[in-house]
């Protein structure tokens, strides 16, 4: 079986029935979002989707799954998203979708937070993956060159026709290529005092399970946050 989908469908068995649940984006947690169609429509599973993307609330919505906004609930009881790499220390980034803006929020509104992966995105140490910023169109060259003298290699993300990439919220996505994050932490904390940058794709101490699918099946791994 596909990887993915594996460890999408293992994922759907943390649901339980009343349940409000964040749907996460990308190609691992669109699995995880089709066994809650299939669930919710063969076997009657009872939830409330809270949706990360505009993809993920189409792909939602054409499987019959009943959705709220993030600002409708108080909380959401369990998020299953992908990420494009997690180190040991379970730190990840996230955006290669370009949906972290959208993924960090609903994360922080979660009781538990899962990650559902293929062996491929498990790391020593964060980097390797560009690391996705998500910037407002005004002053957006100024954030790149400040980006730039501080040897963080940015390169604006385009779409195939050679224009920015646009976010769901119409923002530019700025990818960092820094090879290796020696201080996620610290980095994290740098990126969030440069004005404007909505949101950055360092996930930092923000999940408690992650299901890791390889050849041998589905690996569990608990983390201590």
């Amino acid at each position: 079986m596909n990887l993915k989908k594996m460890v999408g469908i293992k994922a759907a068995e943390y649901i339980k029935n009343d349940m409000i649940v964040g749907l996460g984006t990308g190609s691992t947690a669109y699995f995880f979002v089709e066994e809650l169609g299939r669930l919710i429509n063969e076997e009657g599973l009872r939830i409330i989707g809270v949706t990360t993307s505009d993809r993920t609330q189409e792909q939602a919505l054409a499987l019959g799954i009943p959705l709220k906004s993030v600002d409708e609930v108080a909380q959401i009881d369990l998020t299953v998203d992908g990420a494009d790499e997690i180190s040991n220390d379970f730190q990840g980034i996230k955006g290669g979708g370009a949906a972290h803006l959208y993924e960090k929020i609903v994360a922080n509104h979660s009781k538990k937070v899962v990650w559902i992966v293929d062996q491929s995105k498990m790391v020593e140490q964060l980097g390797a993956f560009p690391l996705p910023l998500e910037v407002i169109k005004y002053g957006s060259q100024q954030v790149f060159r400040i980006l730039e003298e501080k040897g963080y290699k940015p390169t604006f993300r385009k779409q195939a026709d050679g224009t920015n990439y646009l976010t769901d919220e119409n923002n530019y996505i700025i990818d960092l290529h820094l090879g290796v994050i020696e201080n996620p932490h610290a980095l994290a904390e740098e990126l969030d005092r440069m004005t404007g940058i909505v949101e950055h794709g360092l996930f930092l101490n923000r999940v408690q399970t992650v299901l890791i699918g390889s050849e041998k099946g589905v690996e569990v791994r608990e983390s201590t946050f």
